[in-house]
């Protein structure tokens, strides 16, 4: 199993470059350990190494995801992620308590956050919906990448439609949380869920309007018409 992380960070070395760490560390607020490359170089060499594990049961699979998260470097959470879901088919429910570890302790920035609730989260949530509950859980963390995930991990099922009503209970308890990163969470949810539900969305936006930071309204109504809009951003 060590060869196998071994050899995908050699590879990681290899294909680093220090323009593009630099560039990226722009997208972020925080210091971030990267090695610096192009997301679709990312991919290819998630991609490659996968195939000497992909035979490997979903906990060895799980253990390597957790060793490379556990390394703090972005890329490596990328691949993690990336891991994680091939192996969606075999998701049982108790793994959410896996996945609220990993989030807990290792994810540190919105692109780890995102990439793995989006899919990974967000497949589970999807395929088990009683885990709902985790996620209004998640909503009264202390834990700003834990409310982020409780917000986010909705983003792929409030697309098809679904959960409308747990994603008003997850906005209203993140409502007035002071962290750009949570309401720019739970705005984004707000946006994807009026793709199905937009006159049901612009009334809890036009309800919280007063209360809700200017951030996570923004997010919220982006892809409303031009009319819903100037109507949710008037005082």
């Amino acid at each position: 199993m060590q060869s196998v992380l071994n050899q995908l960070r050699t590879d990681l070395v290899r294909n680093s470059d220090e323009a593009a760490r630099i560039s990226g560390q722009r997208y972020f607020k925080e210091a971030m350990k990267m090695y610096g490359m192009k997301s679709a170089v990312v991919t290819a060499i998630a991609k490659k190494h996968y195939q000497t594990v992909r035979g490997n049961t979903k906990a060895e699979i799980f253990a390597l995801c957790q060793e490379l998260l556990r390394s703090g470097y972005l890329e490596e959470s990328f691949i993690a992620c990336s891991w994680a879901y091939n192996k969606r088919k075999e998701f049982r429910a108790e793994d959410i308590r896996l996945f609220e570890k990993w989030i807990d302790r290792y994810i540190s920035n919105w692109a780890s956050c995102d990439t793995f609730c989006n899919h990974t989260v967000g497949w589970l949530i999807e395929t088990n919906p009683s885990l709902i509950e985790v996620l209004k859980r998640w909503s009264h963390s202390p834990n700003r990448w834990m409310k982020r995930a409780a917000a986010v991990s909705l983003i792929i099922p409030a697309k098809k439609g679904l959960f409308l009503e747990e994603v008003f209970e997850i906005a209203d308890t993140l409502l007035t949380d002071p962290d750009d990163m949570v309401q720019k969470g739970y705005g984004w949810m707000l946006k994807v869920a009026a793709n199905k539900h937009e006159q049901e969305v612009f009334r809890f936006v036009m309800k919280n309007k007063k209360a809700m930071p200017r951030t996570a309204l923004r997010y919220a109504i982006e892809k409303m018409p031009a009319g819903m809009k100037q109507k949710a951003m008037s005082r």
